[in-house]
């Protein structure tokens, strides 16, 4: 969906940022919800006070919300997915076939 959204907006989007902080991500606030995003899922406290600051500060409070309701969703859905056992298609496997291998995400998904 990153992708998509910024193709939909015409961002030079560099994939890469998600594994690496240093590198700029492209599009106008994602280093800001990237940190956002790893401070949810590392459940750290202080480094979400930050995030939602620096996203308050670089966009306003209805975006934080809306960045916390997009982040709650995901995570529904790959609990829903993961508890039913859905499999991963081998044709989803090859359409994000780049993105996979940009993020080095081969390994985890053969463990």
């Amino acid at each position: 969906m990153l992708s998509s959204s910024a193709n939909a907006y015409d961002y030079p989007l560099d994939i890469a940022a998600i594994r690496d902080p240093s590198i700029p991500t492209g599009i106008p606030g994602g280093t800001e919800l990237l940190h956002f995003v790893d401070a949810l899922v590392a459940r750290a406290p202080k480094d979400l006070t930050r995030a939602q600051t620096a996203i308050i500060n670089t966009f306003d409070q209805e975006s934080l919300v809306d960045a916390a309701a997009v982040f709650g969703n995901f995570e529904m859905m790959n609990r829903v997915a993961e508890g039913s056992g859905i499999p991963i298609s081998p044709q989803a496997m090859e359409r994000m076939r780049d993105t996979i291998d940009e993020l080095g995400l081969i390994s985890l998904l053969k463990s």
